[in-house]
């Protein structure tokens, strides 16, 4: 008897670093997906990457995945200012595209990548994964339910200590180095999820933002930085992200009659555990929202874009393409107001 279910979306991994691996393990664990093959500069780097992950298929060239007739889908994972060629390519080349965030390193390179994918009508998402997980929607739930009143202030923070070298990928200015792309996409997004949420939309942009930040005295690239946004309604909300301070990364959410935190807002469980949300009403003992999620947290992503791809859509709900454009414009803004502009922007 033929299977009732849909054959799995063939996924090719361009890039091999360590969020690639993560969402290897994703699609392994997904409903919907199956690896199918990994490219890498050296061919060395694929197999190894293969043979850690079961990937059937090796590639020694990112040009060789993407000629690979057996790969549907792509998740792309290179360093942030190689997005741009390989989404593009990936699209040319007929593959649907789930690219890393930031998509690209400013607005005008978001806006070439969906030209690309909708003149190849493929499916095109950033991968903002936590916006795929349960607990994210358990999270809208309570907003739209009245759980804390009417939303009034957003606390939403990223940031991690890396030691300082000038040539990494995080403290790089030639490979578009900082918080504020790498991990400031995050909270900024997240305010804008919850915003859009209290006006009864999918995602609201801020009115106004004001930053202050660090740079770096030796590359340029942004330290730390925080920010305040004020969205419609007078909706606020504050922002830090940063690449040189250890800091908690939670979101905070206030509302008329109470406040919800998040402890793990984005990087929520790589495996199907449960998570919890704390629930603060009226002076009362916090209430534990416990969430239990049946994959984990890049399986959910995967599925999500499967989904999509299955039924021929342009863009994942979860993360649409006005939605990338917006976070995109937002943290270009952000950096304006600390003057980092990278070299290929100049």
């Amino acid at each position: 008897m033929a299977s009732s279910f849909p054959p799995r979306i063939a996924w090719g991994i361009l890039a091999t670093g360590r969020i690639a691996a993560a969402f290897a393990r994703g699609v392994a664990d997904s409903q919907s997906g199956r690896l199918a093959a990994v490219g890498s500069r050296s061919l060395g780097s694929a197999e190894r990457f293969a043979a850690a992950h079961g990937v059937p298929r090796a590639h020694g060239s990112y040009e060789a995945l993407l000629a690979d007739p057996q790969v549907q889908a792509v998740y792309l994972a290179t360093p942030h200012p190689q997005h741009v060629e390989w989404a593009v390519r990936a699209a040319e080349a007929g593959k649907h595209v789930l690219c890393e965030k930031p998509i690209g390193l400013n607005l005008a390179e978001a806006q070439r990548i969906q030209a690309a994918a909708c003149a190849a009508g493929v499916t095109l998402m950033e991968a903002w994964m936590y916006r795929c997980h349960p607990q994210t929607q358990q999270m809208v739930d309570l907003l739209r339910g009245g759980a804390i009143g009417c939303l009034r202030h957003v606390q939403a923070s990223f940031s991690y200590n890396e030691p300082f070298n000038a040539q990494s990928r995080t403290w790089n200015y030639e490979l578009a180095g900082g918080g504020i792309l790498d991990v400031g996409g995050y909270p900024l997004s997240y305010a804008r999820l919850l915003a859009g949420v209290a006006h009864e939309k999918p995602f609201l942009d801020p009115e106004t933002l004001m930053a202050v930040g660090h740079l770096h005295p030796q590359t340029g690239v942004d330290v730390h930085t925080a920010a305040v946004a004020r969205f419609a309604g007078d909706i606020t909300a504050e922002l830090f992200t940063g690449v040189g301070v250890h800091q908690e990364q939670v979101v905070r959410v206030y509302g008329t009659d109470g406040w919800i935190e998040v402890p793990t807002p984005y990087v929520i469980a790589p495996r199907p555990e449960p998570t919890r949300l704390h629930l603060y009403r009226g002076g009362e003992a916090p209430e534990e929202i416990v969430v239990e999620p049946d994959r984990g947290l890049y399986a959910y992503e995967a599925d999500a874009f499967g989904v999509a791809v299955r039924r021929g859509a342009a863009e994942v709900p979860a993360c649409t393409w006005a939605d990338t454009l917006g976070n995109m414009r937002w943290l270009d803004h952000w950096r304006r107001q600390l003057g980092l502009v990278y070299a290929v922007e100049k």
